[in-house]
């Protein structure tokens, strides 16, 4: 591990530069808001901005790269975002800001689709999971950092943003000062919504509502947290307790989803969710011991719908369809995380801050009621199922192109799929017994339609 740290260490020291800056930037402006009294449709809106922008990012940043290169590409985008966030200081009015933020989200998925992509180019395919697990470690760790920064430094000054910007001219500096070879040419991978949404509809469903939630807690929890009459010191050790057990929790998961079925671990922590939002849910005002632990526990379980739901769709597609899947599993993150926050923003503003939690409390209910294993066919499950765990960044804090990444993708895949744009060859149309939950628990498919059927645990 130590080689992978050193022989990557640029591009870590990047992606973790963007990150304390990302998450720096949307706790201000939610503290920034409420400070003056803003509405918290406001602070939803901001959030959901930005997802936009990252959304929209995925689909740009494949033609920019390609008409000006990694490095030019990187850099013009690192200036805009850098300018994008001073802009938030030189302009009051709050459309101005939901366009800035767009702005923002749009440049940094460029970003993260240059270090991904060199990631990819210089990974050694048996050392790919030490650098995804790297990337990862980068990721969550400038994330918590860019919280810790409030502690430091609780102003809600300029100074802040003036912080921010700083943090993405620095990290212009490993990737323009590089001697490494220019990565090969980008073209976007093929989305087939329709196929996924027939294959892996419970997966889908997962993600969506991981987006639903997490989206809601990275743009409104800052918010609930100063509602809850902390200061900006216990704002940014909350909001860094909760993404610091989003980190520490992805080992652990990785243990459970490698011996346990999948599906019933998704509906067990959706449990567990809706448990433990609960208490916030229902309480006007808590007590500052119970908001920290009930806000860790609930970070610990949110942040793992989404890895457990890729793993999951993992295991029903072949492996020249993943670099697709995860570009179909991030549009369907990224529209659950822009509608998330609006949705809870509002309910926050007419029913009060607890309805942030009452929020994830519902949606975790609804995962529940979605997510059946019983009706899960696996007709189309793959020969070495279950695939290994991957710990994966689920804060959008990654493009399409981290599949390149993944140990479960196939390289040769990969390169075809990146370099030349291919999609893979469209099979049959399915039926309903294909798919993987049309089937009811009441009316189970006969045991010879599904081979590989996993019932418990798993060896």
């Amino acid at each position: 591990m130590r080689q992978i740290w050193k022989s990557f260490r640029a591009l870590y020291f990047a992606s973790l530069m963007m990150l304390i800056g990302s998450g720096l930037l949307s706790t201000y402006l939610a503290l920034r808001l409420a400070a003056d009294q803003v509405d918290g449709l406001w602070v939803g809106a901001l959030m959901a901005a930005n997802y936009f922008g990252l959304v929209l990012g995925g689909k740009i940043g494949h033609r920019l790269i390609a008409r000006v290169g990694h490095i030019r590409a990187y850099s013009a985008c690192a200036g805009i975002v850098g300018a994008a966030v001073l802009g938030h200081g030189l302009v009051d009015w709050l459309p101005a800001w939901l366009i800035l933020r767009m702005v923002v989200g749009l440049g940094m998925m460029c970003q993260y689709m240059v270090i991904e992509s060199w990631l990819n180019e210089q990974a050694d395919a048996k050392q790919r999971g030490l650098v995804f697990s790297g990337y990862m470690i980068a990721s969550y760790l400038g994330l918590v950092l860019g919280q810790l920064i409030l502690v430091m430094h609780p102003s809600l000054g300029p100074e802040l943003l003036m912080l921010v910007a700083l943090c993405f001219a620095l990290c212009l500096v490993p990737v323009t000062l590089t001697r490494r070879i220019h990565p090969a040419p980008l073209h976007p991978a093929p989305m087939e919504p329709r196929f996924f949404m027939k294959r892996v509809p419970q997966s889908l469903s997962t993600v969506l509502g991981a987006g639903l939630i997490v989206g809601s807690f990275y743009g409104l929890a800052p918010l609930y947290a100063s509602q809850q009459g902390l200061s900006t010191e216990q704002v940014g050790l909350f909001m860094g307790s909760c993404i610091f057990a989003g980190l520490v929790v992805q080992w652990p998961l990785g243990w459970l989803s490698d011996r346990y079925d999948r599906a019933v671990l998704i509906r067990s922590f959706a449990i567990c969710l809706a448990l433990a939002a609960l208490p916030l849910a229902i309480m006007p005002k808590v007590p500052l011991e119970v908001l920290f632990i009930a806000g860790f526990a609930c970070s610990l379980v949110q942040f793992c719908l989404y890895p457990l739901a890729v793993a999951f769709s993992n295991d029903h597609v072949e492996s020249d369809r993943r670099v697709s899947l995860t570009a179909m599993l991030l549009v369907t993150y990224g529209v659950g995380a822009s509608i998330g926050p609006l949705v809870a923003g509002v309910l926050m503003k007419f029913f009060g801050s607890q309805m942030l939690y009452a929020f994830f409390s519902f949606f975790a209910l609804v995962l529940v009621w979605r997510i059946r294993p019983k009706a899960v066919t696996n007709l189309h499950q793959v020969d070495d199922a279950p695939l290994h765990h991957v710990a994966m960044p689920d804060s959008m804090s990654s493009s399409p192109l981290v599949a390149a990444l993944d140990p479960r993708v196939d390289e040769q895949v990969v390169q075809d799929q990146m370099q030349n744009g291919a999609s893979p060859e469209p099979e049959p149309e399915e039926t309903a017994a294909d798919t993987e939950a049309e089937q009811t628990p009441t009316d189970p498919p006969p045991d010879d339609e599904h081979p590989h059927t996993f019932t418990g645990a798993r060896p």
